[in-house]
Order: structure tokens, then C-alpha cells, then sequence
């Protein structure tokens, strides 16, 4: 009965590209017209998943893909099939079980993003205390977790990383002595970069505390403990304030009911005369919600916005907007590099995790690729301040040769 049922879903739902779906019980049917689009292929391997599908497809699909429960003949496949799904969603009629599964989350995405503080900790423990080992495997030597500036079609992913950090240390107007804050410092590489090479004195906090010491080894192993001072501390219990703050792929853990808190919390560490650049993913769609199958296993309580739910909390902290950039076409092609080291090093990934782990790790960069390609992503740099005269009135600045 449900394969009947996900056969006239599909034959209906699949409007772009062309599908091969292999039933549990063998059968294989195509749907779409194929013109337009790539070609997948899916084998579905347990019949209780075909009703899991129905209901909340978005969790189905990636369990199964977890436990083995349907398979891709190839990672061309896996994309493609993600790539079909994305635009088809976007265009056909849903079903009756899914339309009121996606309106449940709809109304409810608030209290998932409800990231207390004690929240906010287990949150960020969940996908950055895993041992640093593992990151290293897919990310260059500063261990940027970020999207990089790809400004070249050869760059490497080393390349990419540091001109992401020289671009922003550009746009904070940096100059010798300056206080800066890093929130979400990660392993510290921004903020080593930016004491050693520009001379300022830089504070980072995290919630991770296997980042924390990996900052802090990264420093003393430096020569840099004097100039660079990482904290373990929720970006609420700041004290101090600052000349610069950034934040570089942090504001997607905030949670938008916490918005009002975090450009508050931004307005009053940031010192009159101060610049803020805050990096982030967001959404050139209005406001969606975010995969059900992403906040279990990846990014508990995360969320990207559009940038009509960010506006109206910057300006009620009585910051202005100085400068706005969105970056198109950069993510994935960090998540390009990113997939391609996490192959090599399968074998290594293999030894400290098991299958299910590998395939969610696959599953996550593949669909966040597709998030880029097809789903409306993308990467936001906004410059924030008191005072507008703060950032000089064109960008010529960013581009003087030193």
C-alpha cells in the first residue's frame, strides 16, 4: 500500500530532472521528464521507510541514507537525487501528511532555536567536541569551519581561507592596539591571524571547550599567549568592551528569538567609535525553516535567516548598517573542497567513527552543497556600528595594496 502511495507522490511531485527509484520489492519505476536536469538513481531498500517518507521526508531520507536503508549507485547519484528533490519541492503540491508535518515546524521553529544558555553549551558540544583530529582531516591548517573566499577558480582551499580572513581583517579597519572580540572564535585561527599579522590584541570566546584548548596550544605554540586571550564564555556574560567585533559563522547558532539579545549584547561591548562585521549564512528567499533532519544530528538549534528577520533586530539595538556583501557561489565551492579531503581520509574518519557516522557526515556536506546550489543560500558579511562614519563612504579601502 505505501509503495502505491509514494509512486503516484513521486509520479505527481517530481518536476525536474529524472528519478529511478528500485522498490524494496524490486520493481523499479522513473518519474520526471527528464529535459531538464540531472538523472539519480535511488535503491530503497526497507518497506518501513516508504511511510517515513510520506510523513516527514526530510528525516526519512537522511536516516536512511545513515542506516543503509536506501542507497545511491555513487555520490553523482546522492547529489543529484538532492538536487531533484530540492527544485521539485519547490514547485509541485505536497501531499496532505508532509504540507502539515512542514506547517508544524513552520509554527513551531521558534522553540527549536530557543537556545538557552545551558542549551547554547550542549548545542555546541553536540557538533564541535568531537575530537580535532577529525576536523583537521577535511579543513586547511587554521582550521577555518567557515566559508572561504574562493577568488579565483584555482585557489586553493588554503588560498581561499586566508583571503576570507585578510578580507574581513579589511572591512574591520584594523590598526596597531586595537581591542577585538571574536565570537565563536573556533579553533583560534582568525584571531591568531589577525595578532600576529595585524597587531592587535584579540579576545575569543567558545562554548567548546576541545576548541578552547586547541586555541590556546595554537597560541602558546606561537608565541602569540600575550596578544590573543581565549575564553570560554557565552557571548551574554561578556563584560568588556571592544574597538572591533567580529563574528564569523556564529550568528547561525544564535536562533532568531535570541536576535534582539545578540546585536544588544554586540551594541553594548562595542565602543562608541567601534566597527562590528558579523559573517553568517543566510537566505535570499523570505523565512523558511530549517531540515528537521539537520537540527537532530547536525546543528542542534541552529537556523540561517533571511535578512528581513536580522534588519529589524540591528535596528532596534540602535546599530546601523554600514556595508552589506553577500557572497555567491563561495560555499560550495568550499564544500566542494571540503567533500573531496573527507574521501581521501575516509579510511582515517573510518578508524575514529563508525559507518552511520560517515554516511551522516556525507549526507550533511552534499545536502548543505544543494542548500547553496538550489535553495536559495547564501553568505552575508554586514558591517555594524554607532556611528556610520566608522567605515569609510566607498569601498575603495578594501582593495589599497599594503
Amino acid at each position: 500500500m505505501w509503495a502505491r502511495i509514494l509512486d503516484r507522490v513521486m509520479a505527481k511531485g517530481i518536476t525536474y530532472g529524472r528519478l529511478s527509484v528500485t522498490y524494496p520489492d524490486g520493481h523499479s519505476r522513473t518519474y520526471g521528464t527528464g529535459g531538464e536536469g540531472p538523472d539519480a538513481q535511488i535503491t530503497l531498500h526497507d518497506p518501513r521507510l516508504l511511510w517515513r517518507i510520506l510523513v516527514n521526508p526530510h528525516m526519512a531520507l537522511g536516516e536512511g541514507y545513515m542506516d543503509g536503508q536506501l542507497t545511491f549507485p555513487s555520490d553523482a547519484d546522492l547529489r543529484h537525487f538532492l538536487q531533484i528533490a530540492a527544485i521539485s519541492a519547490q514547485g509541485g503540491t505536497l501531499p496532505l501528511p508532509m504540507r502539515l508535518a512542514h506547517k508544524l515546524r513552520k509554527h513551531t521553529k521558534g522553540l527549536m532555536q530557543w537556545n538557552t544558555l545551558s542549551a547554547s553549551r550542549q548545542r555546541v558540544q553536540h557538533h564541535y567536541d568531537i575530537p580535532d583530529d577529525f576536523y583537521a582531516l577535511f579543513m586547511e591548517e587554521d582550521m577555518q569551519y567557515t566559508c572561504a573566499y574562493v577568488r579565483t577558480p584555482e585557489a586553493t582551499l588554503e588560498q581561499a581561507q586566508a583571503a576570507k580572513m585578510d578580507h574581513i581583517a579589511a572591512k574591520l579597519c584594523l590598526r596597531p592596539g586595537l581591542r577585538v572580540l571574536d565570537i565563536g572564535c573556533g579553533w583560534g585561527g582568525l584571531a591568531l591571524r589577525l595578532a600576529r599579522l595585524y597587531d592587535v590584541h584579540v579576545t575569543g570566546v567558545t562554548l567548546s571547550g576541545v576548541q578552547l584548548a586547541a586555541a590556546r596550544a595554537r597560541a602558546a605554540a606561537m608565541g602569540l599567549s600575550d596578544r590573543v586571550d581565549f575564553r570560554l564564555q557565552d557571548y551574554r556574560h561578556i563584560p568588556d568592551q571592544f574597538d572591533r567585533v567580529v563574528s564569523v559563522g556564529m550568528m547561525e547558532h544564535v536562533g532568531a528569538p535570541q536576535y534582539a539579545t545578540y546585536f544588544r549584547k554586540i551594541g553594548d561591548i562595542l565602543k562608541p567609535d567601534g566597527l562590528g562585521l558579523i559573517h553568517f549564512i543566510g537566505r535570499s528567499t523570505p523565512p523558511r525553516v530549517l531540515s528537521p533532519w539537520f537540527q537532530k544530528y547536525i546543528f542542534p538549534g541552529g537556523y540561517c535567516p533571511a535578512f528581513s528577520e536580522v534588519v529589524p533586530k540591528v535596528e532596534q539595538s540602535g546599530l546601523v548598517i554600514c556595508d552589506l556583501e553577500v557572497w555567491r557561489g563561495h560555499y560550495e565551492k568550499t564544500l566542494r573542497h571540503w567533500q573531496q579531503r573527507f574521501r581521501q581520509n575516509e579510511d582515517k574518519v573510518r578508524a575514529m567513527f563508525d559507518e552511520r557516522f560517515i554516511r551522516m557526515w556525507w549526507w550533511y556536506l552534499v545536502a548543505a552543497e544543494v542548500s547553496f546550489t538550489h535553495m536559495g543560500h547564501v553568505l552575508f558579511q554586514m558591517q555594524i556600528a554607532h556611528d556610520p562614519s566608522a567605515v569609510p563612504p566607498t569601498r575603495d579601502y578594501l582593495y589599497v595594496k599594503s
